[in-house]
């Protein structure tokens, strides 16, 4: 019988999950001396490795003194917590990472409170020992408060303390960053004695459940879980019972263990094993797989509901087709529908011809989607980010949003003003050495564009989180509404600094001298309330007098800088985002300016 540890490490976002996994992978000798190793090498996709998040759900597997231990690096951040809640149904400990100096933050809560509820057993790791401001016993005793206020039981409160700089590799069961080893092995040690091995039948009738999906060209969709009674085998004949109480049989065409960074094929797996399975093309997260004859469900597993929505559409613009290849609405409902077979928060309906309403768990999550279809060579139009309102007990109930603010005490006014503008509830405020901590409960609505807002305010010196918390009474009409106008093209071509220098005192630019623009086209914003329709191709009329002051240096001012989530959060209902592979472009739904003056009279 087979020595295992099945473990997974939950924190907040940018609290050094993936770099402890890191560090364990070098230390248990699964690369060679003279490989060249990445760091965060379990982020595999670039997006992962230029945000310094992790999106996806990673499985990995080292080996410490005769006991193969499985990892499972889970994301951070809340708008994918239902992959960490799921997670939580294949593992019988965590390990919670909590930063040296930030202490407990929105998210580790989100994520100790998933991992408490599922009643498995809990290491504390204790990183960034080495910074200077590191406080490591008051972050101990915020982890102990948590746990009591999440209801932890007597077990769960008896917690195991680590202390490590995982960006160093060292760690030691001493609060003293003095005493710190260059060795994991006291992280190591205390998995393996601390955590107790995997709760499952090795007798019976085989029972597998997959919690996370992953997809495959060649084999279809594939089910990673955890097998929780019996053994399952190549070539076998099995039973999977579906989520609508169907069964259906499948022979499985491919079995995957895990070891290091590999997803190696095995023949044969046992209970506590993780695995991934294939055969077959529909399988999804939360049915069981049984042995013929031997059909036995184990509970659903729960996805947490989507609570944003955005239209996908094909791209409508003048410039359609000009930077993508991939530019029609089959392509791009091809794309989604792939998608769907790997994400089980992802929803996508058609809306109609050309378009589709996609539900999602939040702004990133969305924009994450986004940013890899126009990576891939797609062109698309998105509409502004909406909050999915419930009906509960007759009363139309919105989102609501935990957010913890971290703000220098100066912009502390300021902040509390525009969430007081957006809604925003305030729970609880502390002052720690010249920061002020805020924590407030927000409509999800109010929260959309506030980000960009929140970073001029505080300069850059702000930190902002935010994990969703329940569904309320819906708030006001108008949260989080953008108060001013905007600037839009009236005419096609390209843009003049002679134009742009004229439109200067009319408000900010979003395009520079020699940007290809089009009718509808947003260029900038307006310093007043209103939409203006400019001129931003005009050129100087040239006549053959010279005169001494000639203008042939207009100094402009330097335009705002857009990005994908900049755009999603700027624009209103009336507005469309336009992506491409190249350029992101805000414009008006109806780009015909004499149109759109009809259409907005009639309002």
């Amino acid at each position: 019988m087979k020595n295992i540890r099945n473990i997974a490490i939950i924190a907040h976002v940018d609290h050094g999950k993936t770099t402890i996994v890191d560090q364990l992978l070098k230390q248990s000798g699964t690369f060679r001396d003279n490989e060249n190793v990445e760091i965060r090498v379990m982020d595999s996709n670039d997006i992962e490795r230029e945000r310094g998040i992790t999106i996806l759900a990673k499985t990995t597997a080292i080996d410490h003194n005769g006991c193969r231990i499985n990892i499972l690096d889970t994301p951070g951040h809340a708008d994918f917590g239902g992959e960490v809640e799921r997670i939580m149904n294949m593992v019988d400990g965590v390990l919670l990472v909590v930063d040296a100096y930030e202490g407990t933050m929105p998210q580790t809560r989100f994520v100790l409170k998933k991992a408490l509820e599922a009643g498995v057993t809990p290491i504390l790791v204790v990183n960034k020992i080495d910074k200077d401001t590191a406080r490591p016993k008051q972050v101990v005793d915020e982890v102990i408060d948590l746990f009591i206020e999440l209801g932890a039981d007597i077990e769960q409160l008896e917690f195991p303390v680590v202390y490590m700089s995982a960006i160093n590799g060292t760690s030691s069961l001493d609060p003293d960053k003095n005493t710190q080893k260059p060795t994991m092995d006291p992280l190591l040690d205390l998995i393996v004695d601390y955590i107790p091995a995997p709760k499952v039948e090795k007798e019976g009738h085989l029972q597998f459940q997959p919690a996370l999906l992953d997809y495959n060209d060649f084999v279809g969709r594939i089910g990673i879980g955890v097998v929780k009674r019996g053994k399952i085998k190549v070539n076998q004949q099995v039973s999977c019972m579906r989520l609508d109480g169907t069964t259906k049989q499948f022979r499985v065409q491919k079995l995957f263990g895990f070891l290091g960074l590999k997803r190696i094929e095995i023949e044969e797996a046992e209970a506590g094993d993780i695995v991934a399975i294939a055969g077959l093309p529909d399988i999804s997260v939360g049915e069981t797989v049984c042995e013929v004859g031997y059909e036995e469900a184990l509970p659903h597993l729960r996805i947490d509901e989507p609570t944003l929505q955005m239209t996908f559409g094909a791209n409508t613009s003048p410039f359609v087709g000009r930077e993508g290849k991939l530019v029609t609405a089959n392509k791009i409902k091809e794309r989604l529908m792939k998608e769907t077979e790997k994400d089980v928060s992802l929803r996508v309906e058609p809306n109609d011809n050309e378009s589709f309403i996609v539900s999602g768990r939040g702004e990133l999550h969305l924009s994450i989607l986004i940013e890899n279809m126009r990576r891939e060579g797609f062109e698309l139009q998105v509409s502004k980010p909406q909050v999915i309102k419930k009906e509960i007990d007759g009363v139309m109930c919105e989102p609501y949003e935990d957010v913890m603010i971290e703000v220098p005490e100066e912009n502390v006014g300021t902040v509390i003003e525009a969430l007081g503008n957006r809604e925003g509830e305030m729970v609880n405020m502390t002052n720690h050495e010249n920061q002020v901590r805020l924590n407030y409960l927000v409509p999800s609505r109010g929260l959309i564009g506030f980000s960009t807002e929140f970073m001029t305010m505080t300069k850059g010196y702000g930190i902002l989180n935010h994990t969703f918390k329940e569904y309320k009474k819906v708030a006001g009409t108008s949260v989080g509404e953008r108060k001013l106008g905007v600037l839009v093209s009236m005419e096609n071509g390209q843009s003049t600094a002679y134009a742009l220098g004229q439109l200067e005192d009319r408000g900010v630019m979003f395009i520079e001298p020699g940007t290809e623009v089009y009718e509808g086209m947003i260029v900038g914003e307006h310093s007043h309330e209103n939409d203006l329709a400019v001129n931003v191709v005009k050129g100087k009329n040239l006549t053959n007098t010279r005169s001494a002051g000639k203008d042939h240096t207009v100094v402009l001012k330097r335009p705002r800088q857009i990005s994908l989530e900049y755009c999603l959060d700027y624009i209103n209902s009336d507005e469309l985002v336009e992506v491409t592979p190249l350029n992101f472009r805000m414009r008006k739904r109806i780009l015909n300016t004499s149109e759109r003056k009809k259409f907005d009279s009639r309002k």
